[in-house]
């Protein structure tokens, strides 16, 4: 069984114990310190390592053969899989690749992903939006602007601004895509804000798409979208030159 949530000081919930080692190690395998075809240590010389239960070990082993890091297999042990097995897509695994400076490819990756997706859900978002959806939109652009994007709180609103639009769509397809493009639009602008790089401010374009949606005007929205993603994409990249030279 994993291991109970404990409690800190201050009576806030600390992560289970279990999801404290998937990240741990899900980290080290998608930032490559543990290669693909590699073998892990045996459940029980991890947990003598990490200080935990063979049972909070092999609940942390569990989820990440979930999202197709690990494959387990008699007699020859646990082995790192292939990144073409890894559910690329999963927001959990998206965050683990942004804690340290993400590859240039996967990020061109990522935004290749947007470009395809956002716009088309914005189009769709300024036809088929309800009122509540919109109050929502708002909501959350009034948050960005009153954090700013380079605090926690922006973050969130900015990627709930995002997820609001996919949902607006009323695709369901697009829908499950949400957390996904969600989580990409999170860590792409925390990673932004942490690097030596100065992003510009895009709140203002993030305005102009939530007035094209409000209006009805699709190709508007498409377009702004555009704009938005790409502005995004050049600050990412700004960024990560700037890591590069930083190390």
């Amino acid at each position: 069984m994993a291991a109970k949530s404990k409690q800190t000081g201050d009576g806030a919930k600390r992560e289970p114990a279990h999801m404290t080692v998937a990240k741990d190690l899900g980290t080290s395998i998608v930032t490559g310190k543990r290669a693909p075809g590699s073998l892990l240590p045996k459940e029980l010389e991890l947990a003598e390592d990490l200080g935990v239960s063979r049972s909070v070990v092999r609940e942390a082993l569990r989820m990440l053969s979930a999202k197709g890091l690990l494959e387990s297999k008699p007699k020859t042990g646990t082995r790192v899989r292939e990144r073409g097995d890894w559910n690329m897509l999963d927001p959990t695994l998206l965050a683990w690749m942004f804690e340290t400076v993400p590859s240039a490819h996967f990020v061109r990756n990522l935004f290749e992903l947007r470009m395809i997706v956002e716009p088309a859900a914005a189009q769709l978002a300024a036809r088929k939006r309800s009122a509540e959806q919109l109050s929502s939109m708002g909501h959350s652009l009034e948050n960005m602007a009153i954090h700013t994007l380079s605090t926690a709180e922006g973050q969130l609103a900015d990627q709930r601004f995002h997820a609001v639009i996919l949902e607006a769509t009323g695709n369901e397809l697009m829908v499950n895509l949400s957390a996904t493009i969600g989580a990409a639009v999170r860590w792409t602008t925390f990673f932004k804000y942490q690097s030596a790089s100065k992003p510009r401010d895009p709140i203002d374009d993030h305005r102009k798409l939530f007035q094209a949606i409000a209006e009805g005007d699709e190709e508007g929205a498409r377009r702004v979208a555009v704009e938005l993603i790409q502005q995004a994409e050049d600050d990412t990249e700004q960024a990560l030159k700037a890591e590069v030279l930083k190390s």
